[in-house]
């Protein structure tokens, strides 16, 4: 590696993927390092602290598989739990010296002469650097960047603004006018929460969510003993929650009907708690479950049922000073708003402004359509990867599973580029598109596509540019032996 390279990898993001990249390098014997804009390691579980934020993937199967944890206080981990078990894996990894806080990635450029990333980074005050990686990873991922809907007047509005993945935790909504915007699983959690706290609080309810009883006991102290000192008992109890999330998969991607028995068990939930019939009408979806996220809550439809919440399905048409105005006329007096309305999926990336071979650059390649190789590597974009990228987010089990899986192949093909003496790897162009054509006949048949709905998981065609169509176990056989000969490795090292 040439003198003028800094480091050998450069680590973008310090959340799950970020830090399992990190111990995957560091066993490796690789020099690299970890840039997070952060003041503190942990990605989304860092960000978002809104009131009830919890993970919908059991705890057991949210983990490293290296690195499990017998400690889990519930069967659906808090934030609070999972950003300490990241902390605990770069603690116990030795990570902390590597991980260089409160740097953002303003700038990518690639050197085909040097075969490596010139990166500007920004500081906390605006100064910026130069370094200079033979490879990088962008652990970013997709739920990073907060949508923040345009509504005229916003600028006007008095009362306090958030998004639920920017929550003030100095903030308190007691005894204020609240207004969220948002049904999807942040909404879900939050409103709960906001509903006890608020004089009165309006849900601003484009799309009803399909939500789900929540079966989410505590684990007594004796099973934790016991998961300590007998990790093959947790080993399997993961394994069995792994196998029954990787079975909903035909129902998502094949036999939509099959979700039927789950479309019911959310109706009685609903009807269990909701007696009103104007507000069960509100509150039913007309389209298939799964085409959006499934969420889980028994305290959702409670909330809504109280006397001090209302559900409004007209969209806001504009703000003002002391409160929105909906479509149908009416005006909202509110002293908070809340925007529990997503990410911007792609714009995690769009902000690195990374530009490639030939001059050509993330943003226009990915304008009009996202093209991956398995969502790791790019045409045109030799030694990056991308971690937890395109089509490899999963809406039935455990994204941990996927980020393992893509770690393993970047750690395969830095060691195949090293032990051939070339000083660049990246997927061949031509077989891109096939692969694609691949992953959208896959998604057409899915729930996403056919079930009725529109959501973030599709482009401005409607294309699934977010979820992988299939199991995790399909996927991770593909990456556990990569046809090398998809690949291109060029240049030499000496």
């Amino acid at each position: 590696m040439s003198a003028r390279v800094d480091h050998d990898l450069v680590i973008v993001g310090s959340g799950f993927s970020g830090i399992g990249m990190a111990i995957a390098a560091k066993n490796r014997g690789r020099d690299f390092v970890i840039l997070e804009k952060g003041d503190e390691v942990g990605g989304t579980w860092r960000d978002n602290r809104y009131p009830g934020c919890e993970c919908d993937v059991p705890s057991h199967l949210y983990s490293f598989s290296f690195e499990l944890n017998p400690y889990w206080s519930k069967a659906y981990a808090t934030a609070d739990e999972i950003q300490d078990y990241l902390l605990y894996c770069v603690e116990k990894y030795g990570l902390r010296e590597h991980v260089r806080l409160g740097s953002t990635v303003a700038r990518m450029t690639y050197d085909e002469g040097l075969a490596a990333w010139h990166l500007t980074v920004t500081d906390r005050g605006g100064d910026s650097r130069q370094l200079v990686a033979g490879a990088v990873a962008l652990g970013v991922g997709t739920l990073h960047e907060p949508k923040i809907p345009e509504i005229p007047g916003i600028e006007q509005f008095r009362g306090e603004l958030m998004h639920t993945a920017a929550w003030d935790e100095g903030a308190t909504m007691v005894g204020k006018r609240v207004g969220i915007v948002g049904t999807g699983c942040s909404a879900v959690q939050a409103i709960p929460h906001l509903a006890e706290d608020a004089r009165h609080l309006t849900v601003f309810q484009r799309t009803p969510a399909w939500v789900l009883p929540k079966v989410d006991p505590a684990y007594p102290d004796w099973l934790i003993d016991q998961y300590e000192k007998r990790p093959w008992m947790m080993k399997a109890h993961r394994t069995k929650l792994r196998a029954a999330g990787d079975l909903r998969v035909g129902g998502f991607t094949r036999a939509p009907a099959a979700l039927k028995a789950a479309s019911k068990a959310a109706l009685a939930n609903m009807h269990s708690a909701v007696k009103d019939p104007e507000l069960r009408r509100k509150l039913t979806p007309d389209y298939t479950m799964g085409c959006k996220r499934a969420t889980l809550s028994n305290s959702y439809y409670p909330a809504l049922a109280r006397d001090d919440v209302t559900v409004e399905t007209s969209l806001i048409e504009r703000a003002w000073p002391g409160g929105v105005t909906t479509a149908d006329g009416t005006d909202h007096d509110l002293d908070a708003l809340v925007f529990a309305t997503g990410f911007d999926v792609t714009g995690s990336y769009r902000h690195l402004h990374v530009t490639g071979l030939d001059g050509r650059t993330l943003d226009d390649d990915w304008a009009t359509d996202i093209e991956t190789y398995f969502g790791v590597t790019a045409p045109g974009y030799p030694n990056l990867f991308f971690l937890l990228g395109p089509n490899t987010v999963l809406g039935h089990t455990s994204v941990i599973l996927m980020i393992e899986a893509q770690i393993g192949l970047v750690t395969r093909l830095l060691d195949e580029r090293d032990t051939r003496g070339a000083t660049a790897v990246q997927v061949r162009p031509e077989i891109v598109p096939a692969h694609m054509q691949q992953l959208d006949a896959r998604s057409a048949r899915s729930v996403w596509q056919e079930g009725g709905c529109s959501s973030w998981y599709l482009d401005e065609q409607g294309r699934n540019r977010i979820l992988w169509p299939g199991s995790v176990g399909d996927y991770e056989r593909k990456l556990a032996k990569p046809e090398l000969i998809d690949y291109e490795f060029t240049g030499s090292a000496s």
